[in-house]
């Protein structure tokens, strides 16, 4: 369950823009023996966004794929729909995948950002897709369906591949 705490939000923001990489990091992994706090997976989606440093992101990119709280993933969803630089939102989507956690409700919000994506968050968009496939309703189907048929035709070929394939594992 997802605690509101301005203040560990205060303290991980102040920790996440040191500019000491080895801090950051250890900032991050403190985070594991925490109780999931609102708003954390938002800061840690800027640091990421804005960090080059390779100890960082990688912790960010562990942290992040280790989650296993149901009540975060509408804030992942929601980071993923905002405008980060391409490997921030492809972070953001494997780590669902990489969780293990189910993101079937989040299907439609995926199915857009897969349309309006490049190739690489699109193809990890398909994988969480696909693995939500089988607990999907035919109602559910039907309007990533529409999503997909409906969305950008100025795709690259590979791209629209991509979404013909999705297209026929939502048909099966």
């Amino acid at each position: 369950m997802m605690i509101k705490s301005v203040e560990k939000l205060r303290n991980l923001s102040s920790l996440l823009n040191k500019d000491n990489p080895v801090l950051i990091a250890e900032a991050v992994e403190m985070l594991r023996d925490e109780e999931p706090f609102e708003g954390a997976v938002g800061l840690l989606a800027a640091c990421y966004d804005k960090n080059s440093a390779v100890m960082v992101n990688n912790a960010i990119e562990s942290f992040m794929n280790d989650l296993k709280d149901k009540s975060l993933r509408a804030e992942i969803i929601s980071e993923i729909k905002k405008d980060h630089r391409p490997e921030t939102t492809s972070m953001l989507v494997a780590s669902c995948w990489q969780s293990g956690l189910d993101y079937s409700a989040f299907s439609a919000d995926l199915a857009e950002v897969f349309i309006s994506s490049d190739y690489g968050i699109a193809l990890e968009c398909l994988t969480v897709i696909e693995e939500s496939i089988p607990v999907l309703t035919a109602i559910e189907k039907n309007k990533l369906l529409s999503i997909l048929k409906n969305g950008s035709t100025s795709e690259s070929d590979v791209k629209k591949t991509l979404t013909l394939d999705l297209i026929s594992r939502l048909e099966e």
